[in-house]
């Protein structure tokens, strides 16, 4: 591979013996602009999460379990695939003792410390990035301008929160908070942007001080003059200045976001001030949406399932009449929410796999992978979509006239672990690795599992996938009235099939009891459902969750639509 050997050229001129390529740009985000995909340049590799290490006489590519398939098949002839968390770089470099260089803005220390704590292993923080010394190409110019939510779409107001914030400082003693993390701005001030396809963040830097005085570091012109004015006590800088006004800061003390804040901008802050061990608080307020959002996010949900289930309809009614692909299929979704006028755009690139696609966890269909709909199959359609007041995403498998029994049975486990976690008792400790032994039990019994979380938190209008809550082995963080978290147990076989279905839930209280209730509103496929495995309870909650799609959904079908929804939402 030609761009590898240039690579390595230039690791000869740096004195190292390797380099880090890691997905994101200096922002930190899941999804990044293809001029900035340095990763995918190096590595053919295009899922969201991942990094490379190209070293002298081997190259290895760092993922998690959505991606090991797709990374295989994407990059397996020229690197050598590792899935963490079984694996970690340190464990893989354990025994060598190495100089690696990297691109001090796209890391934190944070990442470093987890992924390559390792006593022989020494890292080179280089002035340029090496993958843009070999890549020559035109970065594209975003002009799109940042705009404030309106008022009956958000929660608390933008002064409400930064007095939060200023408390939250002169509590800890704090002089400053440098918050690095763009949707973490957009949620302080109330403010959205356009710098990425499918997160309405702006790219974006605040330092906030316990007086409440603000600094917003951005591209000046996507701030207008209407926006300046709203926000007229906040001091608007660009964006290039970060660094020089970090860098007069002195004897002070930061709280930083150590999960997005750079090791470059960490070292600046840390040449003349103290950075206490807190989090960026935002993140956890973020998490909590208010009645209103809540309110708002259902609106959503009841748009979104109308768009879902018509897609569905229409794929279940043609696919034997006509030719219909999983581009196509996807494409007919897309039209499907844009007829909606408060429909934005999508909030991921839609997952659209049918038969040994489906077993791609995060699969993206190309003009090369794309596979014709067929009797026999089942069909995988995730996807999501914002809105102008919420984020939804949604999982989907049905089946294309499938009648293989094993497949039924393992799709009933799915489901029952699905049901598990939606009627999950939750208790004032309640946290994700908890959640999720139950999402797993029903697979785990035929000695079958899924490699990701079972689920993640997600943004109001903001990331898709936002925590700092999920449902996953790992995490510890409590779940609190108005969190809004996926549901999302599965099954991949490779090159076979894959299942998964997945609702977006939120955490009600009721009396001082707390439980989640779906905002998802589209038919779970009951071809699929093996119904003599279900217990009476799950029975009963499938029948009251369709008996909700049903109501929720049912004054925006068509006539032939309304007996097609009475059908998949009758009883059992």
């Amino acid at each position: 591979m030609e761009k590898i050997k240039k690579l390595r050229f230039l690791l000869k001129r740096e004195k190292i013996d390797g380099y880090l390529v890691p997905k994101n740009d200096q922002f930190f985000r899941e999804y990044v602009p293809d001029y900035n995909d340095r990763l995918k340049f190096i590595s053919n590799f295009t899922g969201s999460y991942g990094f490379s290490l190209i070293l002298k006489r081997k190259n290895y590519l760092f993922v998690d379990g959505r991606y090991t398939l797709q990374a295989s098949y994407q990059s397996g002839k020229y690197f050598k695939i590792i899935t963490f968390p079984k694996k970690m770089p340190k464990d893989v470099l354990k025994n060598d003792r190495l100089l690696i260089g990297f691109d001090p803005k796209l890391f934190t220390k944070n990442i470093l410390e987890i992924f390559f704590k390792n006593k022989n292993c020494q890292f080179k923080p280089l002035k340029d990035n090496l993958i843009d010394e070999i890549w020559k190409r035109k970065t594209k110019k975003n002009i799109n301008k940042f705009f404030a939510m309106p008022c009956h779409s958000v929660g608390d107001n933008y002064k409400t929160k930064i007095k939060k914030i200023a408390t939250f400082l002169k509590k800890r003693k704090a002089d400053y908070l440098f918050i690095s993390a763009g949707e973490n701005n957009a949620w302080l001030l109330n403010i959205r942007g356009q710098d990425t396809e499918y997160t309405p963040v702006p790219n974006s830097y605040i330092l906030i001080d316990k007086n409440k005085n603000i600094k917003f570091f951005c591209d000046l012109n996507k701030v207008s003059r209407s926006l300046k004015k709203k926000l007229n006590k906040i001091q608007f800088l660009e964006i290039t200045s970060t660094e020089l006004f970090l860098s007069h800061i002195n004897n002070k003390r930061f709280i930083i976001d150590k999960n997005t804040c750079s090791y470059y901008f960490e070292n600046i802050i840390l040449k003349g001030n103290k950075i206490l061990n807190f989090q960026d608080p935002i993140h956890s307020l973020k998490a909590i949406k208010s009645k209103n959002e809540i309110q708002n996010m259902k609106t959503a949900h009841i748009y979104d399932g109308s768009a879902v289930t018509k897609c569905l309809f229409w794929l279940k009614k043609n696919f034997y009449k006509k030719t219909i692909t999983e581009i196509s299929a996807s494409e007919k979704l897309h039209r499907l929410r844009k007829k909606n006028k408060r429909f934005k755009f999508l909030s991921f690139p839609t997952i659209s796999g049918s038969g040994p696609n489906g077993a791609i966890i995060h699969y993206k269909a190309t003009k090369k992978t794309n596979r014709k709909l067929q009797r026999g199959d089942i069909y995988l359609v995730d996807s999501g979509a914002q809105y102008e007041f919420g984020t939804t995403d949604v999982t989907r498998t049905i089946s294309l006239g499938n009648n293989d029994e094993r497949i039924k049975n393992i799709f009933t486990r799915v489901l029952k672990g699905h049901i598990a976690v939606a009627d999950f008792k939750l208790k004032d400790k309640t946290s994700g690795s908890k959640i999720d032994i139950s999402a797993r039990k029903y697979l785990k019994q035929i000695g079958l599992d899924y490699a990701h979380g079972t689920g993640h938190g997600v943004g109001y209008f903001l990331n898709v996938h936002e925590g700092p809550h999920a449902i996953s082995k790992n995490n510890k963080i409590k779940f609190q009235e108005g969190m809004i978290v996926s549901n999302e147990p599965g099954y991949y076989e490779k090159d076979k099939f894959g299942i998964r279905i997945e609702n977006l839930i939120y955490v009600k209280k009721v009396k001082n009891k707390k439980y989640f209730e779906n905002l998802t509103m589209a038919p779970i496929d009951k071809d699929l459902i093996d119904h003599e495995s279900l217990s009476k309870n799950e029975k009963k909650w499938l029948n009251n969750y369709h008996k909700k799609v049903f109501y929720n959904i049912k004054n925006t079908m068509n006539k032939t639509e309304i007996i097609e929804l009475k059908k998949a939402c009758s009883a059992i």
